[in-house]
């Protein structure tokens, strides 16, 4: 990457940059083009703020001169204790729910729903804050000249840049995954010019205190919510190493004067250790972790993290055009974007969701939730929980195609730990073997329907979850992984076998009592028998079992019997309209809500491949019918599903017009933060998977190449993207034409190829790699 003035400003001296980076093993060489925020000003607002992030740390640089902000995040700190929400009253009332539906009855259903068959509480934990760690700079205007502040998202790094009476200030603040620390490091190029006082303001209401003279130290438990007695103690310890200049201790604070540069280094953790278990001790883990940190110099830290970043992030390169519009600063691209053509801005768009899932989601922590790992507040919106009737989903839709199989690891083991929960639910509230999750679930892995029957009553979020544990291992296609969460898929499976009903109506099997997520049928009530959405996770989940089965020669009865329970699910239909139906009967057109932020029934166009252009047009064209009635203009996340959808329908230039809306100023934020509104990291992690989706979709047994170019992208490329049958896949176009499409096998396979009607097939050995072009306007190896 070619270094500019401005990047030559903003990232300090070459020979320490230099110096950092040779303490890192080889890499692979840095991604084409820019790959930076960028600001003239500080932070006034949280979503203006620059995120950090270890997978375990999370940190919300505000760039301040005088008044440095860094709003912290600890994955396991969310409300509450270990708990059990199942409604012992709930399996007496669930054969008279049933009743009432089959009766349409619905509101009804919905009333004794409520009455006894929610869960106890009926609301969950929500993800709490640790608060602030406040860097007070005696001395130090308010505003500064030569001011820029940014976050490199190649080097994982937010910089804050600006001079003073003649001094020029650099700082830099890292979340080290490899060190388990937040670092901040002050530096100015005047001998002892650096001065701060260092205090929390959290409102956990903690103990402040200071160890050993430089250790500032907040202690405290996290909260009570909805009677769930807050049961974590917590525990957070900056540790400052000054060179230069004196260290002293007040109260609840420290301070440095006259330091020539300092080191902080930051470790918070609870005593969290599972779902069930809050025995740990997170003083001896933090003094443990900060020990550590704090024999190495920051350029040993510095080196160790962006190697640690780079594994991941330089993966894959993305390059879709540059105009003018690239050099401005990136809240103007944002707010300009409507009107602009900056092509550059939807790259950055998607590099800023592999960031963000590598700064959130790693092994060893807890999933990326609704807020990622960043949030200010005690209780956020909608709790920041795990909202699995799609939000935690879409987290994860870019993490196989774009290489970040690694971080889907934290998901896979919190899927684990819900089978164990949701089979206490599925006895006691359904009286079914194997396990069940509803709507959302939260740190204690709580399973049980909850928020209202209008909105908990939906029995396939558990189901909708294991469709990720099948994608990892296809695209991964490691058996002994395979093998160690079969038993988990089978458990989700076995539920339904057991808790599937017949419809009266068709004789075809069905879930009772359900809802298509969020969406009243007009009817009386959201509640219902066997909407659209349920029968396709449910198609998806027994398809996933008979493959896995088959792969690892087990469990060929049990098998069989998940086919014979997959061919008796309702079927798809086609509505009046020309619409694919929301529920079994044919009211879209009564739904409260014709424009419903939830397309929950098209999930068979996406993000599953049961319905498709190629495979099922008649199907593929009522999905369309109802895209164009629910319109394209929504939250940012549902914009976001929208633009896969769109890809999928191999509409290249009207998924381009929806990437457009999710660009805008209404539904992202300064710092590019999704806007629901408020934030949902939901839509920028899927606003990178429809992006992918545009440009390979990987399906129905082959890989589509370009296979919804918009006309804004003529010339361009994404490299290193991977693909169902551990393939590795370059695409590079130009003028609007394949130019090459590169494949690299981890594991020996056949791979059909596909563009427009074109197609090839590849057998490639473990290790092999094969190019295809156009010959003669014909796609062909080369």
């Amino acid at each position: 990457m070619q270094l500019n003035r401005r990047h030559a400003l903003l990232g300090g001296s070459a020979t320490a940059i230099l110096a950092s980076e040779a303490l890192a093993a080889p890499l692979p060489p840095a991604p084409a083009g820019d790959l930076k925020l960028w600001y003239r000003q500080p932070a006034k607002e949280w979503v203006e703020a620059l995120p950090v992030g270890s997978g375990g740390l999370g940190g919300m640089v505000f760039g301040g001169v005088a008044r440095e902000r860094i709003q912290l995040n600890e994955n396991t700190l969310w409300g509450g204790g270990p708990y059990d929400p199942v409604n012992p009253e709930a399996a007496g009332a669930l054969p008279e729910i049933r009743r009432l539906i089959e009766a349409g009855d619905y509101a009804a259903a919905t009333d004794l729903a409520n009455a006894k068959f929610m869960a106890t509480p009926v609301r969950q934990q929500p993800y709490n804050t640790l608060g602030d760690l406040v860097l007070t700079f005696p001395g130090l205007p308010e505003t500064a000249e030569a001011y820029l502040r940014d976050l490199d998202l190649d080097a994982a790094t937010a910089r804050t840049r600006f001079a003073h009476d003649g001094v020029a200030y650099g700082r830099e603040v890292i979340a080290s995954a490899p060190d388990r620390v937040i670092a901040i490091r002050l530096t100015a190029d005047r001998r002892g010019a650096i001065g701060l006082d260092l205090s929390f303001d959290s409102p956990l209401k903690p103990a402040v205190t200071v160890e050993g003279g430089d250790t500032l130290v907040l202690s405290g438990r996290n909260g009570t919510h909805f009677g769930i007695q807050g049961a974590l103690k917590v525990d957070c310890r900056v540790k400052v190493i000054a060179r230069g200049g004196k260290v002293s201790a007040a109260d609840k604070a420290v301070s440095v004067r006259g330091a020539d540069e300092v080191l902080l280094l930051v470790a918070a953790a609870t005593s969290y250790r599972r779902f069930d278990d809050v025995s740990g001790d997170p003083v001896a883990t933090n003094k443990a972790v900060l020990a550590k940190a704090a024999r190495k110099p920051w350029a040993a830290l510095l080196a160790d993290h962006r190697a640690d970043h780079r594994r991941l992030f330089r993966a894959v390169s993305v390059d879709f055009g540059t105009t003018a519009a690239a050099a401005r600063p990136t809240d103007e691209r944002i707010r300009l974007s409507p009107t602009t053509d900056d092509p550059a801005l939807a790259a950055l768009y998607y590099q800023y969701g592999r960031y963000l899932l590598i700064a959130c989601s790693r092994p060893g922590g807890q999933p990326a939730n609704l807020q990622g790992i960043w949030n200010d507040k005690m209780s956020p919106p909608w709790g920041g929980k795990y909202t699995i009737n799609i939000n935690t989903e879409m987290n994860y839709w870019p993490a196989e195609p774009t290489a970040l199989s690694e971080c889907v690891a934290p998901l896979v083991a919190m899927v684990q730990e819900m089978a164990i929960t949701g089979a206490r639910t599925a006895k006691g509230m359904y009286g079914a073997r194997g396990w069940v999750a509803h709507h959302n679930t939260d740190l204690w892995r709580a399973t049980a329907p909850i928020d209202g029957a209008k909105f908990g009553v939906w029995p396939t979020g558990g189901a909708w979850l294991c469709k990720h544990l099948w994608d990892h291992y296809d695209y991964g296609r490691d058996a002994a992984y395979l093998a160690r969460v079969y038993p988990t898929m089978k458990g989700a499976a076995l539920f339904f076998v057991d808790a599937l009903v017949v419809d009266p109506k068709s004789g075809k099997l069905v879930t009772s009592p359900s809802i298509s997520p969020e969406n009243d049928h007009g009817h009386g009530s959201s509640i219902v028998a066997g909407p659209t959405m349920d029968q396709a996770i449910v198609r998806d989940l027994f398809n996933a079992c008979i493959d896995a089965a088959k792969v690892l020669g087990v469990d060929a009865e049990q098998a069989a019997e998940f086919a014979a329970a997959r061919d008796r699910l309702a079927p798809y239909r086609i509505g009046k309209d020309g619409q694919l139906q929301e529920w079994q009967e044919d009211w879209d057109a009564d739904a409260k809500d014709i424009h419903h932020r939830h397309v929950s029934h098209l999930y068979g166009l996406f993000p599953s491949d049961q319905i498709g252009l190629d495979t099922t047009p008649d199907l593929a064209a009522a999905c369309r019918q109802t895209l164009e009635t629910r319109g394209d203009l929504s939250t940012g996340w549902a914009i976001a599903w929208r633009l896969n959808l769109w890809a999928r329908l191999g509409q290249g230039d009207h998924a381009h017009g929806i990437l457009k809306l999710l660009l805008g100023p209404e539904r992202t934020y300064p710092n590019l933060f999704d806007a629901h509104p408020p934030f949902q990291i939901d839509g920028n992690f899927g606003g990178t998977s429809g992006m992918t989706e545009m440009v390979l979709q990987s399906r129905n047994g082959a890989l589509h190449l370009l296979p919804a170019l918009p006309s804004a992208w003529p010339t361009g490329h994404i490299t290193g993207l991977k693909a169902r049958g551990a393939v590795g896949v370059d695409v590079r176009w130009r003028e609007g034409r394949l130019e090459s499409a590169r494949l690299t096998a981890a594991k020996a396979g056949r791979h059909v190829v596909k563009l427009g009607g074109e197609s090839v097939t590849l057998s490639l050995r473990a290790g092999e790699t094969a190019t295809l072009g156009l010959k003669d306007g014909r796609l062909a190896r080369t």
